[in-house]
């Protein structure tokens, strides 16, 4: 593993084996118990693919005896960009099970993200599609390749491999291979290596050990009463937190199940809710609200859906009150992050009160506090940036000086978000520190897009910021300046960023030509003034 083992923070490890959260077992052991008392039930539904427990135990013992042909060994960094698709599940435990960091990466990352990623993790393997959404995935990593001398392999799922890559399938023959035992884990290493693009320009790498991650699949098992019944539809990509905690995570340690979409759709949403008889969803407000919508229109049956935990972005209580009406579920905000999943909620006995209006109280043993910019606390009801601190909070970054800013001395989180707690603990949150935009629940920089659009030809200066948005929760606005005599338009500038290679979802969705940009009196940038200009009425 080409990562600095000095990222990893050293968390106060005694409260949270003391509080039975740490060091009970590794994601390999706990599978391995679900797969013994759920075998025949459905852990996996892709489309018209089913995949059980038994055959998901079979196929990732199967593929961790391929990665170990292979010479994956303890440590080291398996990637893999896939859709939803079942291979992503079987891949994980795979890897879990050879004492592997899996590190998950968007579909939507190209070239720059990509190269960045890749060489900062030291992955030996990485698995793609080939051709996906007009993207030839082999082709645009046979580009980076030369620059990546650790990368070993790559492997391609459901395409024929090009040349200088491999079958997915290859990892899981010959079937005899499937009787391997999970490997002894020390439940205190790396597990996970998340990338976020979240306030930086380049994305940083999140460490998650197998403690962290199990301690919050148990924490989701408390605040949301899940049981082996439940099942979730999961549309968030399965690169992402909430698709690899709820629809890997959760079926692997709790014996839940999952319904993969490959793409988003409410109408085909509302169609397998009702088909699989979907229990629960968690997901972005976008995922939400277009199902409120469909609803609404008198489409689709969802009497089996009896929770829905919206977070991600912003998430306004009249759409919470909307989607109870509509849903005839259990509404209710969520707030986390890829470094700490669930920091805040309510549960059946407060989400009816307090879930549309708050972002609930922390969940036990896991910590909230309101700091100043000092770092002092502060009085019940007034602002100030959130500070969490629990079992499941990630142990650092890839980039240790990433690690030393993100935490306090006394092991506090720093999440970036300004917010209050009431005298019930019930957290609000207000704003934020950090430039960011949140569409559909992917962050990505402020800071990166600006960098991105100042190089075109035609632009002078160039603020970007992020403005609501009823379908997407944010969208990204480019206010710009033109040059003397220069034109630009939204189309001409999306060909320019796709052409440096940034990811089409990270291109705004909405250009406005200004002749200055308002500065304060200190001459910084009043993006808070742009915001106000430019946001659509209330």
């Amino acid at each position: 593993m080409a990562l600095d083992p000095t990222a990893l923070r050293r968390q106060d490890a005694a409260r949270w084996r003391a509080a039975a959260e740490w060091g009970v077992e590794s994601l390999g052991v706990a599978f391995a118990r679900t797969c013994a008392r759920r075998g025949a039930a459905a852990a996996l539904i892709d489309g018209e693919r089913r995949l059980t427990f038994a055959a998901w135990d079979r196929l990732s013992a199967a593929a961790a005896e391929g990665l170990g042909a292979l010479g994956v060994g303890v440590g080291d960094v398996v990637a893999y960009q896939l859709p939803n698709w079942w291979e992503a599940a079987v891949l994980f435990l795979a890897a879990a099970r050879r004492g592997a960091v899996v590190n998950p990466l968007l579909p939507i990352f190209r070239a720059r993200e990509l190269a960045f990623i890749l060489r900062q993790s030291g992955a030996t393997v990485l698995v793609v599609p080939g051709t996906y959404r007009d993207c030839d995935y082999p082709a645009m990593v046979a580009e980076l390749r030369a620059a990546l001398p650790a990368l070993r392999h790559v492997l391609v799922a459901r395409a024929a491999p090009p040349a200088g890559t491999g079958a997915l399938d290859s990892l899981w023959a010959p079937p005899a291979a499937a009787a391997a035992a999970a490997v002894a884990v020390d439940p205190a290493a790396p597990l996970m290596l998340m990338y976020t693009s979240g306030t930086t320009a380049d994305p940083k790498g999140v460490l998650h050990t197998h403690d962290t991650l199990l301690a919050e699949v148990r924490s989701l098992h408390r605040i949301h009463a899940l049981t082996p019944a439940d099942r979730t539809l999961m549309p968030a990509p399965l690169t992402h937190i909430s698709g690899v905690v709820h629809a890997i995570l959760t079926p692997a340690v709790l014996g839940t199940s999952a319904v993969l979409m490959e793409r988003w759709d409410a109408a085909a949403a509302l169609q397998c809710i009702a088909r699989e008889r979907v229990t629960y969803m968690v997901g972005a407000p976008t995922f939400l609200h277009d199902l409120v919508a469909q609803a609404d229109a008198g489409e689709g049956d969802t009497t089996s859906l009896r929770l829905f935990s919206c977070g991600g972005a912003p998430v306004s209580a009249a759409l919470i009150r909307r989607a109870r009406a509509s849903l005839g579920c259990v509404a209710k905000r969520v707030y986390g992050s890829t470094e700490f999943p669930t920091i805040t909620c309510t549960d059946a006995a407060d989400a009816a009160e307090m879930g549309a209006e708050t972002e609930g109280r922390a969940i036990a043993p896991g910590e909230v506090r309101i700091a100043d910019e000092r770092g002092r606390a502060v009085p019940v009801g007034a602002a100030g940036e959130v500070q969490a601190r629990g079992p499941e909070c990630c142990v650092g970054y890839a980039d240790a000086r990433l690690t030393a800013a993100a935490f306090t001395a006394d092991g506090w989180f720093r999440t970036g978000d300004l917010g209050s707690l009431d005298a019930g603990g019930y957290l609000r949150i207000t704003g934020r520190i950090k430039e960011i935009v949140i569409r559909k629940g992917e962050k990505f920089s402020v800071r990166e897009l600006e960098e991105a659009i100042a190089a075109h030809p035609a632009v002078a200066e160039v603020a970007v910021i992020a403005l609501p948005d009823v379908a997407s929760g944010e969208r990204a606005c480019a206010v710009v300046v033109l040059r003397a005599g220069a034109t630009l338009t939204l189309a001409e500038l999306s060909v320019c960023l796709a052409a440096v290679g940034l990811a089409r979802q990270k291109h705004p969705e909405q250009l406005e030509l200004v002749e200055a940009l308002p500065r304060t009196d200190s001459g910084k940038l009043h993006r808070a003034a742009l915001v106000r200009r430019f946001s659509p009425a209330s």
